[in-house]
């Protein structure tokens, strides 16, 4: 899981938002706005500094019925840390930064 925070929480600059009129999931960031697929948009609406990765994709395992879901997942978060979406919880996460 390199690159990935133990347990990732969306950085302070970025907002989880759902634009009912547009039917879609977008994450808000200074001067940007990303248009999230739902699965993006659930596994970021899982990152709230509570839950480590492993528990992340039990939830939405659990939650789709499904066991193939932490390649998919860790593959996500790898990018969204690159990003600088999401970030760890807290100082003693050594990847707390997204690097």
């Amino acid at each position: 899981m390199t690159g990935v925070p133990t347990v990732p929480r969306l950085a302070t600059k970025a907002v989880l938002r759902r634009d009912d009129v547009r039917q879609t999931h977008l994450l808000l960031l200074p001067e940007r706005v990303v248009k999230l697929n739902t699965s993006s948009a659930a596994i970021l609406d899982l990152c709230d500094g509570s839950r480590t990765v492993q528990q992340v994709i039990d939830h939405l395992q659990a939650e789709y019925g499904r066991d193939d879901l932490e390649g998919e997942v860790v593959s996500f978060l790898g990018e969204a840390a690159a990003h600088g979406w999401v970030v760890g919880a807290g100082a003693g996460d050594a990847r707390s930064n997204g690097a």
